[in-house]
C-alpha cells in the first residue's frame, strides 16, 4: 500500500492515469467497431457473389468482344440475356432487383437504404469529362471567326466599286422590267395617261371619278400641279365643275383647289382660264352641300395671297354671293368656313402693309403693297352688311365655330367697331360666352392644365370687349 502511494504522488498523476486508460479502451472499441462491420460487409459481398442466380443479383455485363472462356461461359451469356442492363450516369442510380450493370461501372451499398447503387466509373466519368472539355476549346477557337468574317463584310459594303456592283442603272431596270412586262412611269406619264382615260368616250362616270382622285394626291406636288396645267389638264378640271352630275363637280373642285394652294403658278393660268367665274356660278346656283364646301375650299385657295384676284373677286360681287350662301347656311359649317376666308383676306392685307421692310430695298415688297392697297375689302364688308351677319355665328354650340367667329370679328373690328358697340344682342353674348369660359378655364387649372384651348378662346373674348369698350 505505501509502494503504490508512493508511486502515485499527487493527484494529477492519478488523473492522467485515468485519462490514459480512457483513451486506450475507446482506441480499443473503435478498433473492434471498424473489424465488426468489415467482417458484415465482407459476409455480404459473399452472399452477393454465392446468391449471384437470385432474383437480388448483381450482374456485371462483359463487352462482347471480353466475353470469357470456360465450361459455364455459354449458360452465363444464356442468362445475361435476359437481364435488364441499366445504363449509368453521372449521379447516383438506384439497383432494381433483377438489373445487370455495365463492365467498369461504380456499384456502392447505400448503408441508410440498405439498396445498391450505381453510377459511371472513375474512368468512364474521367473519358466522358475530357470530351466535354475538347469540345468547349473546340467552339471557342471558331468563334473569333465570326467578328473576322463581319469586319470583312463591312469593308466590302465600303468599297464604292461593290456598292456599285450590287446596284444597276435606272435605264437598266426599265429594259428588264421590259421584258417582264412591268411598267415604269415617272410621275408626268402617270398625268399623261390618267388625262388621255379620263377623255376616252369609253371611260365610265366611275372611272372619271377615280380618275379624279388619282389627280387630287398627285397634284399636291407643286410640279405635278404645273405639269397638269402644260398638259392641258386644268381646261378638263374646268370642264367637269359645268358638268350636270353633282360628283364630278365635287371632285373637280376638290383638284383644283389642290393645285392652287400655294402655287401662283396655277393661280394665274386658273384665274386666266376664267375659273373664278365658274366657282362663283356654281356657289350662287343650287347645290348639295358636299359641292359648296369643295367649291369654296376652291375658292379660298385661288384668293390667298393673290391681291389680284381678290380685287377681282369683289368687283364681281363675290362678298354678295357669300353674304347670301351665309344666310342660307343653317349648319354653320359654310358660315366658319366664309368667316375663315374673309380673316385670312384682312390679315394678309395688313401683314403686308404693318411689314418692316424698306421699299426703296425691297421693289416687289413695294409692288404688293400697291396691289393690297387697290383691294377695297373694307368699305366692301361695311357695305354687305357683314358687321352683322358674322356675329350670328357666335350662337352656334361648337368650339371651333366660336373660335373662327371671333377671329373674324376682331380683324373686323377697325371697320365695325360702331356696328358692334350699337349691336347689344353682341354684347349680350360676349358677357355670356366670358362667364362660361371663365368657368371651363378654372376647371382646367384646378385638374392642373393651363394654356389650354379654352384659354386662348377666352383671350379673344376679352379682347374683343376691350376693342368694344375702348373710347
Amino acid at each position: 500500500m505505501k509502494n503504490h502511494v508512493s508511486f502515485l504522488r499527487s493527484p494529477s498523476d492519478f488523473n492522467k492515469t485515468v485519462t490514459m486508460k480512457l483513451i486506450s479502451s475507446s482506441v480499443t472499441v473503435a478498433f473492434l467497431t471498424c473489424i465488426t462491420v468489415a467482417s458484415l460487409l465482407l459476409l455480404h459481398c459473399r452472399h452477393v457473389v454465392a446468391d449471384r442466380r437470385s432474383d437480388s443479383s448483381l450482374t456485371v455485363v462483359e463487352n462482347a468482344e471480353e466475353g470469357g472462356g470456360g465450361a459455364g461461359g455459354d449458360e452465363e451469356e444464356e442468362a445475361n440475356f435476359n437481364l435488364e442492363v441499366i445504363q449509368p450516369t453521372e449521379q447516383w442510380q438506384t439497383l432494381k432487383p433483377g438489373q445487370a450493370v455495365p463492365a467498369g461501372s461504380h456499384v456502392k451499398l447505400n448503408l441508410q437504404t440498405g439498396q445498391r447503387e450505381v453510377r459511371l466509373g472513375e474512368e468512364q466519368l474521367k473519358y466522358r469529362t475530357q470530351n466535354h472539355r475538347r469540345g468547349e476549346e473546340s467552339h471557342s477557337f471558331s468563334i473569333p471567326d465570326e467578328p473576322k468574317q463581319a469586319m470583312k463584310n463591312i469593308k466590302e459594303d465600303l468599297n464604292p466599286d461593290s456598292v456599285a456592283s450590287k446596284y444597276h442603272p435606272l435605264e437598266e431596270l426599265k429594259r428588264d422590267m421590259a421584258q417582264l412586262d412591268l411598267l415604269v412611269e415617272t410621275d408626268g406619264q402617270i398625268l399623261r395617261r390618267l388625262l388621255d382615260q379620263f377623255n376616252s368616250s369609253n371611260s365610265t362616270t366611275e372611272q372619271r371619278l377615280n380618275i379624279l382622285l388619282e389627280l387630287e394626291y398627285l397634284v399636291h406636288q407643286v410640279d405635278n400641279a404645273q405639269t397638269l396645267c402644260s398638259m392641258g389638264g386644268l381646261q378638263v378640271i374646268l370642264d367637269g365643275l359645268n358638268s350636270s352630275d353633282f360628283r364630278l363637280q365635287e371632285r373637280s373642285a376638290f383638284v383644283l383647289g389642290s393645285a392652287m394652294a400655294s402655287n401662283p403658278v396655277v393661280q394665274v393660268k386658273a384665274v386666266e382660264s376664267g375659273a373664278l367665274q365658274l366657282l362663283l356660278t356654281a356657289l350662287a346656283t343650287t347645290q348639295p352641300l358636299r359641292v359648296k364646301k369643295k367649291v369654296l375650299f376652291a375658292v379660298a385657295a385661288l384668293l390667298r395671297h393673290f391681291p389680284y384676284t381678290q380685287r377681282t373677286f369683289l368687283s364681281h360681287g363675290g362678298l354678295q354671293v357669300l353674304s347670301e350662301l351665309f344666310r342660307a347656311d343653317g349648319g354653320g359649317v359654310l358660315r366658319t368656313r366664309i368667316a375663315t376666308m374673309l380673316y385670312d383676306m384682312i390679315s394678309e392685307k395688313e401683314l403686308i402693309s404693318q411689314t418692316g421692310l424698306d421699299p426703296a430695298l425691297d421693289a416687289a415688297h413695294e409692288d404688293r403693297v400697291r396691289q393690297y392697297s387697290e383691294v377695297s375689302l373694307e368699305g366692301e364688308l361695311l357695305e354687305k352688311g357683314w358687321c352683322t351677319l358674322v356675329p350670328q355665328l357666335l350662337v352656334s354650340t361648337e368650339h371651333d365655330y366660336r373660335e373662327k367667329a371671333l377671329q373674324a370679328l376682331l380683324a373686323m373690328a377697325p371697320t365695325c367697331l360702331d356696328q358692334y358697340r350699337s349691336d347689344s344682342s353682341l354684347l349680350g353674348s360676349l358677357l355670356s360666352l366670358r362667364e362660361q369660359y371663365k368657368e371651363m378655364v378654372q376647371s382646367e387649372m384646378i385638374l392642373g392644365e393651363e394654356n389650354s384651348y379654352f384659354t386662348e378662346i377666352a383671350e379673344l373674348i376679352d379682347a374683343l370687349h376691350v376693342k368694344m369698350k375702348s373710347p
